[in-house]
């Protein structure tokens, strides 16, 4: 294994103590009096034998690593991972790097993450927080971490908060299903008490009511595989038989709604329709495509790093909480009925954001 590289081997390749080649790296050279030829020299070195610095070290040194920990409940969900790659885009250009990790939303899992990512020394957290995991939250807090959340947040702890409309996203999408002629609209959800799931369940509910119609809802367990899960929602559809529609609350439950539509032999969306909260890019290229709740990635993305970046700028300067909420737009697409018919209710104000970006 080739041997790492230290200051302590350069100085003495160089002839030149530790503590100037110390600044130099650091880019304190003219303050401390190093000349351009001695900074040019020490520099050319380091470019030429591939010196590193250790950021660990660094970071006891410095107090700071320019490293930042985002925690999301799955990196291979697609409306997390376009949250994490717009992060890090942005951040790398902003001097930083990030670390991260999927909580499975799982809270003993998610608080040793946490603990694992403080003993590196990041510099700030952003999260997507998984339930029971409100003190942990405010021991980064009291120990002066700048962590934003996202998603879905504790209003118990002072964060920056970033989510969606998700209250309004559900009823319009199932606004839109019974404008659509669709009268016995099912729910297929999660057994959660998150926040933005709660919030589509009552968005559903409270469209239902207004148009006089029944509740049909399904809660599926979050850990439960794709097999057991495509069997129940069949079970639900078979067992309700005045069902004329699905929605599913989040985009994995489709998945497997779809693959149980499909198993079951029912043609959508004349017998079946189908409107998704969270767009896929898989939804435009299922037959017939998805409608879908879309949630606006990059903008979310954008309030995170901004909310994050000035909270490491201003780092011991009280600066009240922010909670901003976006607002979601219906796609439309061919899986209900008369969707070539029906005008969807138009989110100017999400088009608007869009186009900032």
């Amino acid at each position: 294994m080739k041997k790492r590289i230290s200051i302590q081997d350069i100085a003495k390749e160089l002839g030149i103590s530790k503590t100037s080649i110390s600044w130099i790296i650091n880019g304190k050279a003219k303050e401390n009096r190093i000349g351009e030829a001695l900074e040019k020299r020490v520099l050319d070195h380091i470019a030429k034998v591939g010196y590193q610095p250790n950021q660990f070290a660094r970071g006891l040194r410095t107090g700071k690593t320019n490293t930042i920990a985002v925690l999301v409940e799955d990196i291979s969900d697609p409306f997390f991972a376009g949250i994490v790659r717009v992060i890090e885009e942005s951040v790398y250009t902003e001097g930083y790097k990030i670390v991260c990790s999927s909580t499975e939303n799982d809270t003993n899992k998610t608080k040793d993450i946490i603990a694992a990512f403080r003993s590196r020394q990041v510099d700030g957290f952003i999260i997507a927080p998984p339930p029971g995991i409100e003190e942990d939250i405010k021991g980064l807090l009291l120990d002066n971490f700048p962590v934003v959340l996202f998603d879905r947040y504790f209003p118990s702890v002072p964060t920056d908060n970033i989510t969606v409309d998700n209250y309004q996203g559900a009823y319009d999408a199932m606004s839109y299903f019974y404008e659509c002629g669709h009268k016995n609209v099912g729910f297929v959800t999660l057994i959660s008490d998150q926040m933005q799931m709660q919030a589509r369940l009552n968005g559903y509910m409270r469209a239902t009511d207004d148009n006089k119609a029944d509740y049909y809802i399904k809660r599926i367990g979050f850990d439960q595989d794709l097999e057991s899960t495509v069997i129940d929602i069949k079970k639900f559809i078979s067992s309700n038989n005045a069902l004329d529609g699905l929605f599913f609350s989040t985009n994995y439950l489709a998945y497997a709604g779809l693959e149980a539509i499909q198993s079951l032999g029912l043609k959508m969306p004349d017998e079946l329709g189908v409107i998704v909260f969270d767009d896929d890019y898989f939804f435009r290229l299922f037959n017939p495509p998805i409608t879908a709740v879309e949630q606006p990635i990059r903008k979310i993305s954008e309030n995170i790093i901004t909310l994050m970046l000035n909270k490491l700028t201003t780092q011991g300067k009280k600066i009240e909480p922010k909670n901003i909420v976006l607002p979601t737009n219906l796609v439309v697409r061919k899986s209900t009925r008369n969707y070539d018919v029906v005008k969807p209710i138009l989110n100017e104000k999400f088009d608007e954001e869009r186009q900032k970006v």
